[in-house]
């Protein structure tokens, strides 16, 4: 199993005595706190095939996030393309529906006149 023990507190207790040493240290030196961390065979393939997991979903998620960019980017460039299309043919719809008004209002009076011969 992995363990990981830190001494937070004689980190601190250096840090306070000398706190230029902290920041300048150099790789040689010894810790001044007991760092130890034991890791298996076992625990660190676990750990290094989570990992590999772990990027290739990212690497899925990238490129299906790609591939959902190109297909908005399409849909609003086919939906520029025919917004005056459809615009256009709005207009042709309620120029018919006026037109067909246009024709009941004459067809009724027509009819209204056919009425008043058979009196």
């Amino acid at each position: 199993m992995s363990e990981f023990s830190w001494d937070s507190k004689a980190v601190d207790e250096r840090e306070r005595q000398h706190p230029d040493e902290t920041e300048t240290k150099q790789p040689d030196e010894p810790a001044a706190a007991p760092e130890t961390l034991a890791l298996s065979a076992n625990d660190f393939s676990a750990l290094e095939e989570r990992i590999l997991r772990a990027v290739n979903m990212v690497k899925r998620e990238r490129l299906a996030r790609t591939a959902v960019e190109e297909r908005a980017a399409k849909a609003e460039a086919q939906l520029k393309e025919q917004a005056p299309l459809a615009e256009q043919l709005q207009n042709e719809v309620s120029a018919l529906r006026a037109e067909r008004d246009q024709v009941r209002q004459r067809v009724e009076r027509l009819l209204a006149q056919l009425d008043a011969l058979e009196l």
